[in-house]
């Protein structure tokens, strides 16, 4: 098209589209408008600053109504969803899941470089401990489908025979020695350590054992036959050596003893008692002895024992706020020995930073709460007894780990669970986290709700059992051979006619019968129905009669009245 072309159509267009024509816009809202001058021109900058000021106040305090509107509809739905049936159930699931997921991400980021240069492939450790998971998980759903009552049977059983794996471990020949320690069973392949396995029985047996006689039963009664038995097994424990271990043992027995009922004095004596035990046994031994008092500050050997707990400070100091990143920690290139178990929380403040920490840390937090409300929920007190031991034995567990990796408490072998490598301890830590779980099933109002059929996901896709409520056993009979001596019934007293607490509106006679049965006739009574057999003996509602006394006939003549009426 020509230049002359293109302006006749350019010229027709703004015919088109100039106010009053065919495609002429409605508004001449957006239209130029002409620039003022002089005061006026002032007067609007005036202006124009102080509506946008206006409206600058508005959408700030739009902006922090909106702010306050969801975090109020947020703490609604959390406690919507927190008094759910179910909430501590799936609490539990989505604690434990998250836990080892991250557990299994930073073993693969703490253990590659040493796998690497040890066998060439960065997965060595990483696959052991996805199998030591997936059998931890096999175990949290057995624990799912185990019932109280068979938890409660093989309770005795599990403490003799972890009391006679403890005891073979030390023979020469079963128990495998390790840096001096005899602490594990090779069964080819795989290795068993019984202590970890004597911490789950005790749990299970102490609350057995309490359940019937705490807050009832006497000082004798709570302590044996418990006290000598944690005693038993502290003592071979620390034979393997392993004083860590064995003081969590004796603390498991202190728990089971506080939950019961013991009094909280007899509790902090007994404490104070085995922790001077301890520390004269940490004395003790030279290695132990070494641990302490670089805890204390009074030896300055870098590269000794102060090694180890320097290094996992550096680790954290490196990290900061945010961390170096998932994968590029400085300290797993050898610098920080037993990186991937021990103190694998000092990767997690290195590479994830004091925020991944925290997280952390709350979460625990988290799951230290769930524990307790389902202990005081539970109306089993064998349930009750377990699941307050067994968070309080996991929180325990990650304070010490934490605080011997920032330098609070002096360095020990307690792993952080569910983070830290580990075969035997991942697997019963999952274990009692199903044995968790399974406790929150049984808290009334998830009874009730999995009774009407409001299963979870997780519930349909097991097949998991219904809870059972609880029943309370029958009180105890009267010790001695023979039966009981019967006791006398006692006779009713004589009392006049019964009345209702209050009259029903829709009782034409309230407070009894006796008007009526003056103005009716009397009524005729039928011959009592013949006997169906062959025998004499009486019918039902004869002998019946026969065995009511006169005020029982009495109340019950009244009784019929009134529902006739």
């Amino acid at each position: 098209m020509s230049r002359a072309g293109k302006a006749a159509t350019s010229s027709d267009t703004d015919t088109d589209i100039a106010p009053g024509g065919i495609n002429a816009p409605e508004s001449t809202e957006f239209d130029a408008q002409p620039q003022d001058t002089g005061a006026s021109t002032g007067g609007a900058g005036v202006g124009s600053r102080g509506a946008a000021a206006a409206s600058a106040a508005r959408s700030g305090a739009d902006v922090a109504r909106s702010g306050a509107s969801l975090l109020r509809n947020a703490a609604v739905g959390l406690v919507t969803a927190l008094r759910r049936p179910l909430a501590s159930f799936h609490l539990v699931l989505g604690l434990t899941a998250v836990l080892t997921v991250m557990g299994l991400i930073m073993v693969l980021s703490a253990s590659s470089v040493e796998d690497i240069s040890a066998t060439g492939s960065p997965y060595d450790k990483f696959t052991s401990q996805l199998i030591y998971v997936g059998l931890g998980v096999v175990a949290f759903i057995v624990a799912l489908y185990l019932r109280p009552a068979l938890l409660r049977r093989v309770a005795l059983g599990g403490v003799l025979v972890s009391i006679a794996l403890l005891a073979a471990v030390l023979v020469p020949g079963v128990g495998s020695k390790v840096g001096g320690a005899r602490r594990w069973i090779d069964l080819g392949g795989f290795t068993l350590q019984p202590s970890e396995i004597a911490k789950v029985a005790l749990i299970l047996w102490g609350a057995h054992l309490l359940a019937d006689r705490g807050r009832r039963g006497n000082l004798k009664e709570l302590l044996l036959p418990l006290g000598p038995v944690v005693v038993l097994m502290a003592a071979l424990v620390v034979a393997e050596p392993n004083q860590s271990t064995a003081m969590i043992i004796v603390a498991i027995g202190a728990m089971l003893l506080y939950y019961a009922g013991l009094s909280s004095k007899l509790i902090a004596s007994l404490i104070v008692v085995f922790t001077l035990l301890g520390v004269f046994f940490a004395l003790a031994e030279g290695y132990r002895s070494a641990r302490v008092q670089a805890w204390l500050g009074r030896t300055d050997d870098a590269l000794g024992a102060n090694y180890q707990s320097n290094q996992a400070r550096y680790s954290l100091a490196d990290g900061g706020l945010f961390g170096v990143g998932l994968g590029n920690s400085t300290a797993k290139w050898s610098y920080l020995p037993n990186a991937h178990n021990d103190f694998i929380f000092a990767i997690i403040g290195e590479e994830l930073g004091y925020l991944g920490a925290g997280v952390v840390i709350l979460m625990f937090g988290i799951l230290t709460w769930v524990g307790m409300r389902i202990a005081g929920r539970v109306a089993d007190p064998f349930l009750r007894l377990m699941a307050a031991t067994i968070t309080t034995l996991i929180a325990l567990q990650a304070i010490i780990n934490m605080g011997y990796v920032v330098g609070l408490l002096p360095v020990t072998g307690i792993q952080l669970p569910l983070l830290s490598a580990g075969g035997n301890s991942v697997i019963l830590v999952l274990f009692m986290m199903g044995l968790l779980a399974n406790a929150a099933r049984h808290e009334p109002e998830a009874i009730a709700a999995l009774a009407g059929g409001r299963e979870s996901r997780a519930g349909r896709l097991l097949r998991l059992p219904k809870p059972l409520p609880y029943v309370p056993p029958r009180p105890d009979r009267p010790s001695g051979r023979g039966a009981a001596p019967r006791q006398p019934r006692p006779m009713p007293a004589r009392r006049g006619p019964s009345r209702p607490a209050a009259p029903s509106p829709y009782d034409r006679h309230p407070y009894g019968d006796e008007n009526l049965t003056r103005r009716q006739a009397p009524r005729r009574e039928l011959p009592p129905m013949r006997s169906q057999g062959r025998t004499s003996e009486p019918w039902r509602g004869q002998r019946a009669g026969s065995q009511r006394t006169a005020p029982q006939q009495r109340r019950r003549g009244q009784e019929k009245g009134r529902r006739a009426w």
